[in-house]
């Protein structure tokens, strides 16, 4: 299947059979963040019923119990750090937009932080004027790591006040999060780029502990969003870009 779009006078040809997932699944064995044990799936067991095929039941009927946050690739609005839990279930208003890859190497600080700032960003962003900014900050495979006490890179939040400036609506990062691990709840950068506490942006996503492959160049690209239908502040995630060919 094929289509075409059109963005600022240009034409581009799309093949919906070649793409680049970006989502960690939620499993026992992924990633994990913010002190939590891994995710746990379990079969259904009572006294006269197994939901295990292989154990003599007629499906395999299992719980799951994780955190959208700890667990994988997840997508979250502003109701992740407002006192109302408002839901990522109608945050977006768009499922398909235009999204510049950036490969950034934060800096590191004299306290050992590493950070993303704004100039490392400026041109990719005001050149290509994108609508999602996915950020890759390592080629490392990080898909089974546990983040927790690790101190991970973290975005600057003049710059994340700027990617909202320039009209980026939606911020996806290979990290556990776009704030630093212990910042004393301030969440500067998510509040910086949602416009928190002024006209907030409802419409705005973050979109975190996703994974982009070493082959994946930097480029623009389609962006299908794909967020699990929960009703709470976020809920698991599938981005899936797709190469663009310019006309």
């Amino acid at each position: 299947m094929t289509a075409q779009i059109i963005k600022d006078n240009v034409v581009y040809d799309i093949d919906f059979h070649t793409f680049h997932d970006l989502s960690v699944p939620i499993d026992t064995s992924g990633p994990r963040a913010w002190y939590l044990d891994h995710a746990e799936i379990e079969a259904v067991r009572d006294e006269n019923w197994v939901g295990v095929v292989a154990e003599g039941g007629s499906v395999n009927f299992r719980n799951i119990a994780f955190n959208p946050h700890s667990h994988g690739t997840h997508t979250e609005g502003p109701g992740h750090v407002e006192p109302t839990v408002h839901s990522i279930d109608r945050a977006v208003n768009s499922y398909h937009v235009l999204a510049r890859v950036i490969t950034v190497l934060p800096r590191e600080l004299e306290n050992g932080d590493h950070v993303i700032y704004w100039d490392m960003l400026e041109e990719a962003v005001v050149n290509n004027r994108p609508e999602a900014v996915v950020l890759r900050t390592s080629t490392e495979d990080r898909r089974h790591k546990n983040w927790s006490n690790t101190n991970p890179p973290y975005i600057d939040a003049i710059a994340a006040k700027e990617l909202a400036n320039h009209g980026v609506l939606h911020l996806l990062i290979d990290l556990p999060s776009v704030d630093r691990e212990m910042d004393e709840g301030k969440l500067a950068a998510h509040k910086a780029f949602w416009n928190i506490p002024d006209e907030v942006r409802m419409n705005a996503t973050i979109t975190e502990l996703i994974h982009v492959p070493a082959e994946v160049q930097d480029d623009t690209y389609l962006l299908n969003l794909q967020i699990g239908p929960f009703e709470n502040d976020a809920a698991p995630s599938r981005p899936v870009l797709y190469p663009l060919q310019k006309r």
